[in-house]
C-alpha cells in the first residue's frame, strides 16, 4: 500500500443503504456459522463435509437475506416496545 493510499478517503454508499447492508452483511456472517456447525454435527469432520457446506451455506443464506429484510422491521418495534431508550432512563 503506498503512503497516497492512506490518505485517501475511502467512497462509502450513501446512508440510506444502511437498511440493506446490514441485513446483507448479518446473513452472511450468521448463515455462514450456523451452516457450518450443522454440516459438522450432520457429518462430522470430514471432505464431504468441506464439500458440502459451501452449498448448505448458499442455500441458507439464499433464504435468510429476504427474510432478515422482511422481519427486520418487526424486530426493530417490538425491540423498542422491550427496551427504554436513552431518554427514558
Amino acid at each position: 500500500m503506498s503512503p497516497t493510499d492512506v490518505s485517501r478517503p475511502r467512497r462509502k454508499l450513501p446512508a440510506r443503504y444502511a437498511g440493506i447492508i446490514m441485513p446483507f452483511i448479518l446473513s452472511i456472517v450468521m448463515t455462514f456459522v450456523v451452516s457450518g456447525i450443522s454440516t459438522l454435527k450432520a457429518l462430522g469432520p470430514s471432505m464431504t463435509a468441506l464439500q458440502t457446506w459451501p452449498v448448505s451455506w448458499g442455500l441458507s443464506w439464499l433464504v435468510a437475506f429476504p427474510t432478515l429484510l422482511v422481519v427486520l422491521p418487526l424486530v426493530r418495534r417490538l425491540v423498542a416496545l422491550i427496551v427504554a431508550t436513552p431518554s427514558q432512563g
